[in-house]
């Protein structure tokens, strides 16, 4: 999301050396998998591509393409956090997925414009669900939030009351393995890894 706070703060990394999305805005054809690996920054252990601190400026689409076959080439898991917004780059993003998550908090008005993104997402994600996050208004729950989506249910993430204190005290969301997002992440991934 080029107008988001940027991944790589999220995580703590944003003074971690390595290249951003607008040095790959001249991308086209086939990147080496591997230079693009080691040329990204790297927070806990984990490569990520997130946006710098620059005003954001666009980048193609042949350069998203360009980025995430390689990435996908490189091997292993490659998860895409998109913006709500269809620019280009964010429609040729969709279309690269095998899986998009569609994250929805448990309220009437988020029921309501995710059904407009899921509308927008519809020709591009071969295979879109939903993530509901609580908690819910009154008479709602993920099940209710999935079907009026018309959408799979991926999986309900509970409501965390301590996810924004420990981000401001630099603590990566997830880092807890007992927490409501890891142990959501933890069932997700062994079902969607699973032979």
């Amino acid at each position: 999301d080029p107008l988001g706070g940027g991944l790589d703060v999220l995580l703590g990394g944003e003074r971690e050396e390595g290249r951003r999305w607008p040095d790959f805005a001249a991308s086209k054809g086939r990147l080496a998998g591997g230079a693009l690996e080691e040329s990204l920054p790297s927070v806990r252990g984990v490569r990520v591509l997130s946006w710098g601190r620059q005003p954001a400026a666009p980048v193609p689409p042949e350069a998203v393409r360009s980025v995430l076959a390689a990435a996908r080439r490189r091997g292993g898991i490659v998860v895409v956090d998109l913006p709500r917004g269809a620019d280009p780059a964010a429609v040729e993003a969709h279309a690269q997925l095998d899986l998009g998550l569609l994250v929805v908090p448990g309220e009437l008005r988020a029921v309501a414009a995710a059904h407009r993104v899921v509308s927008t997402l519809a020709t591009g994600v071969r295979d879109l669900r939903a993530v509901v996050r609580g908690p819910y208004a009154a008479g709602l729950d993920e099940r209710w939030v999935a079907d009026a989506l018309r959408l799979p249910l991926a999986g309900e993430l509970p409501y965390d009351p301590g996810i924004v204190a420990d981000q401001d005290a630099g603590v990566p969301p997830g880092a807890e393995p007992r927490g409501p997002l890891g142990r959501f992440c933890d069932a997700f991934w062994a079902r969607a890894l699973a032979p």
